[in-house]
Parts: structure tokens; sequence; C-alpha cells
């Protein structure tokens, strides 16, 4: 029947898959084309979080013996802030607490110093985007210098960042068990950093994603 084992994606009950393939076949170009037109440096953001619990995949091991990754249980973790461009550029925020509308306004502001001066942000409708203090940032000065685009709801599969957050969690940092949030912070930068040395990689977010650049 052709038929294999293969691990189910999840995906929201309230998602419109007609918004969302709009957006990727139409609204996407458009912004690339404006962001050209204006100069503007396109820079996709998104939010996550990266535990003390391993992220566990297959691996190998001889035959009938099960390996055993010993893990130090709490949910204790890292709250990490990142956003990628078409150009293979990666940038992150990582904070040993949660993250805040202040550390939005934080990353906002070291994007303007270390990506361009005029910057085209894509992000979701995630609360830390939409509190009073990043809107009154935005609407202040910066509103000359950063533009805002917001992604369909319910489609963190269209946000190339997505991509990158599965990628360390499951390839860069599969099976790592640490023993504290300094372990991991160092664990989590030395993957990032791996990751960043591959330009190509990071546009392969953006095929994923379905975004052709």
């Amino acid at each position: 029947l052709q038929w294999t084992p293969q691990v189910p994606l999840t995906r929201a009950l309230q998602r419109d898959e007609q918004v969302i393939e709009h957006w990727r076949v139409a609204v996407w170009p458009q912004i690339q084309q404006r962001a050209q037109k204006e100069r503007q440096t396109l820079v996709f953001m998104d939010e996550s979080g990266f535990y003390l619990l391993p992220g566990v995949v297959k691996t190998y091991g001889p035959k009938g013996l099960r390996p055993i990754l010993k893990e130090w249980q709490t949910r204790d973790h890292l709250s990490v802030m990142g956003g990628v461009t078409p150009q293979g550029k990666v940038y992150s925020l990582v904070h040993q607490e949660s993250l805040s509308g202040l550390d939005t306004v934080a990353f906002l502001t070291h994007l303007l110093r270390v990506a361009g001066q005029r910057l085209l942000v894509i992000w979701d409708g995630s609360p830390i985007h939409r509190c009073t203090e990043v809107k009154q940032f935005l609407a202040g000065e910066a509103t000359r210098w950063i533009h805002i685009e917001s992604l369909p709801p319910y489609a963190p599969d269209l946000n190339p960042v997505e991509w990158m957050w599965t990628h360390l969690k499951d390839v860069e940092m599969c099976n790592l068990a640490c023993l504290d949030l300094e372990q991991l912070h160092m664990e989590f930068h030395l993957a990032l950093g791996r990751t960043r040395q591959r330009p190509p990689l990071v546009l392969s977010f953006f095929a994923g994603a379905g975004l052709v650049l």
C-alpha cells in the first residue's frame, strides 16, 4: 500500500489554510519587493523555550541494549528570542526567566544596531508583541525605522525561525542532558554558533516554511 510509519504533524483546528496559502504565495512576494524597494532588512522573529529536559530522538546502540539517557527532571528552561534574515543571518537574545515586552523592545533595538537601520519585522500575534511597552516603542521614534508585518494566526510553520528551533532541538542539541541552566546556556550558544556558520542551512529554514527567496 506504500504506507510507512510516520510521526503526525500537529496543526491547530483554528487554522485557515486558504489564508495561510495566500500569505505564502501572494503576500510574501509583495513583502520581499517592498523591502527591496525601500531598502529594508527583512527579519523574521519568534520565541521559544529550551529545557533542561533533553530532546529525545533515535540514536544507535547495541542490539537489545536500549540506551538510557539520565536527565535532571525539572521544568527549568531558557527563554530565547531569535531572528533570521533571507541573507542567512541569525540573531538571538537569551534569558533564564520568562520574556516580556521589554525584552521585545530590547531585541528590536539590538536588531537596529546590528542588522540594519531600516527593518521590516515579520512575527506572530504573541502577547509580548502586542503589549503596551512594544506598542509605545513602535509608535514613537522607532516608527521611522521599523515596520511590522504579521503572520496569519495559527501558522508557526510559516516562520523560518520555528524551523531553526526544530533544528537546534532535534539535531544540534538532541539527547543533550544538562545539569543546570548555565551549562544549557553554553550548549545553546555553541549550537547556535554552529548554525550561524552555515548560511545555506539557515536558508533551508525558509525552504521548509515554503517561502521562495
